[in-house]
């Protein structure tokens, strides 16, 4: 049928999110670490996050160069919420 969306009320082509590959997305920007007197301040691309201990900051990092599009998603969203 021509018009088979307009009938189910769903969109005939669902279009999927791209999602680029692991190793494009760790050279899409920059990493900084600044170790402080307490814990350190990871700083990627134009965003940055203290923490009060390096042991978490490290734990996120791994997080982050293991899966960076759900990292990058899921900080994002903590961004977003305390704007």
């Amino acid at each position: 049928m021509e018009n088979e969306g307009a009938m189910t009320g769903r969109p005939c082509c669902e279009e999927k999110e791209y999602i680029p590959r692991k190793g494009e997305l760790l050279q899409r920007n920059e990493i900084n670490i600044k170790f402080c007197s307490v814990g350190c301040v990871i700083r990627v691309g134009c965003k940055e996050i203290a923490f009060a201990n390096v042991a978490d900051a490290m734990d996120e990092l791994n997080m982050y160069v293991n899966d960076p599009y759900k990292s990058t998603k899921k900080w994002n969203e903590i961004f977003n919420k305390n704007e």
